[in-house]
Order: structure tokens, then sequence, then C-alpha cells
């Protein structure tokens, strides 16, 4: 959700940017403030807190019962307008300038390797399949908004969504390129050289192919 959404904000972009600039805030305090009902309130906040970007508690007062109270969490950040890969970029392009490109690549090769050792950890002595499954769910949780599909038998289509760092691949293509190697060593296909494939940020197409059993 970037600047330009907010330009028009729905309800509930009005309901987030409320307890962005208020805090800890009350269903009847957002009723009030965005003149619908209690229950419409408590329809935004029940699907906000299942999806993690808010946290609810009990506030006791000195009169009256208890009521609930709700403040956005970390995870929250990402639905407000940033500039991090502006400044990202800017960072990059400073640092070719000053200490030449290879340190860039060198900075885009550790990243990658960091990644990877994450990786690792996670789909050591799973199937071909199942590393497809976890990687998937890890760039998920980094916010590519990956679709799994098994085409056919032993062809995958594993495609991203989105590119959360959309701005730095499109002025540093090491950064995809990075990203397509690791996935190869990930999970690689036994009997079939991977097939990897690509296309512009943000929408990008990653084909895994393999046949017979796959290897660790």
């Amino acid at each position: 959700m970037g600047a330009a959404a907010f330009r028009e904000p729905t309800t509930r972009q009005k309901l987030l940017l409320y307890m962005k600039k208020h805090g800890t805030v009350s269903v009847q305090e957002l009723a009030e403030h965005l003149r619908i009902t209690k229950v419409a309130v408590r329809k935004h906040l029940d699907v906000l807190h299942r999806e993690r970007y808010l946290d609810a508690q009990i506030m006791r007062r000195q009169v009256g019962r208890p009521v609930f109270v709700y403040q956005l969490t970390p995870r929250a950040e990402r639905l407000f307008p940033t500039e991090y890969e502006g400044l990202a970029v800017e960072l990059l392009g400073d640092m070719g300038d000053l200490f030449g490109d290879s340190l860039v690549h060198a900075l885009f090769e550790r990243r990658m390797e960091r990644t990877a050792q994450k990786y690792r950890e996670k789909i050591a002595n799973q199937s071909f399949e199942e590393r497809l499954q976890t990687l998937a769910q890890l760039q998920n949780d980094d916010g590519y908004m990956v679709k799994l599909e098994k085409r056919a038998e032993g062809v995958y289509l594993f495609r991203e969504t989105n590119c959360p760092i959309a701005r730095v691949a499109d002025c540093y293509r090491q950064a995809c390129q990075c990203e397509l190697r690791m996935f190869a060593a990930q999970a690689p296909p036994v009997g079939k050289e991977a097939k990897l494939s690509q296309q512009a940020p943000p929408t990008r197409t990653d084909d895994y192919a393999k046949r017979g059993r796959s290897g660790v």
C-alpha cells in the first residue's frame, strides 16, 4: 500500500491511518471518528487482527466495564508509504561511485549467501516438492506473494506476483540473478536441467522442471 493508495482512502485505510496517528484506540473511538457502527468497526478489526496487523488487549477503567483496545503491530508498518527502496538505490549508487561496481556486486552476493543459508536450514532433508513448498512459504513471508502450481508430472510453475524490492531490481539486475541462482541451488532437479525463466519486475516466473527422484 503506497502513498497513492491513501489519496482516496477506503474505510479500512482511514482506520489504519487513525491508529497510526493516535496509537492505542478503542472500538468506540474508531466508530465516532469514521462515523460508522461499532459492528462495522469490529469487522474491519477482526480482519486486520487475523492478518497480524493489530494487537488487542483489555484495558481496565476506574468506572465501567473493561474494554478491548487495539494498536498496530510492527508488521503493519509495511502498509504505509515508505521510501526505503529509494534510499537503498541511492546508497547503492553512491557506493558504486565511491568504491566501484565490484563492491555493489559483492553486496548482492553476500545477501544471497545469507538468504541461502537461512533457506538451507529450512529445507534440509526435504524432497524436491517439499523444498518448493518451503521456498514458496519463505518467499511469501518476505512479501513476494508466490503462486506455486504443478503443471505436469515433474513440471512446476513458481510465480512471484509481487516484488518488494522492485525499484532496486529495476536498477540492479544482480538482485534477480542472485535469486534465480539461489533457487536453482536450493531445489536442484534430478535427471534434467532446471529451466529458469524471468520476467521484468515486479512479476517474475521461475519454471522448475525435474524428472526422476529428487536429490538432496
